[in-house]
C-alpha cells in the first residue's frame, strides 16, 4: 500500500513541478515581451500613444501570471500537508524543487557590509 501511495504522490509531484515551470516561464516571456514593447516604439519613432493599450494588456497578464503562480504555490504547500496525512510526510520525493536549498544571492558590496556588521558586533 505504500509503494502504491508512493507511486501516486511521485505522479501528483511530477505534475504539480511542471505546472509550476510552466507559470515562470510564461511569467518570464510575458515580462519580456511587456518590457521590450516600449523600446521597440522608441526605436520605431511612433508616438507614446501608439501600443498604450497592448502595453497595459500585458502588464495585466504579468498580474495574472503572478496571482496563478501564488496560487501554484499555495498548491504545493497544501499537497505537503497532504504528503503527511498520506503516511509519506518523511519521504523526500524525487527532484521536489521546494526541498533544493537555493544558492545564495550576493549583490554587490553585500560581503563587505557584513564583515563590517561583523566587526562592529566585536
Amino acid at each position: 500500500m505504500l509503494k502504491e501511495r508512493r507511486m501516486v504522490a511521485e505522479q501528483v509531484a511530477g505534475a504539480l513541478w511542471d505546472a509550476e515551470a510552466a507559470i515562470d516561464a510564461a511569467l518570464s516571456k510575458t515580462a519580456h515581451l511587456t518590457g521590450m514593447m516600449p523600446q521597440l516604439r522608441q526605436q520605431a519613432g511612433a508616438s507614446a500613444l501608439i501600443g498604450q493599450d497592448a502595453l497595459e494588456r500585458a502588464s495585466a497578464a504579468i498580474l495574472a501570471l503572478a496571482e496563478a503562480r501564488r496560487a501554484i504555490v499555495e498548491t504545493h504547500k497544501e499537497l505537503s500537508i497532504v504528503q503527511g496525512q498520506i503516511g509519506l510526510g518523511a519521504v523526500k520525493l524525487n527532484g521536489d524543487p521546494m526541498t533544493t536549498k537555493p544558492a545564495p544571492i550576493e549583490r554587490a558590496g553585500e560581503h563587505q557590509m557584513r564583515q563590517i556588521r561583523a566587526v562592529r558586533a566585536a
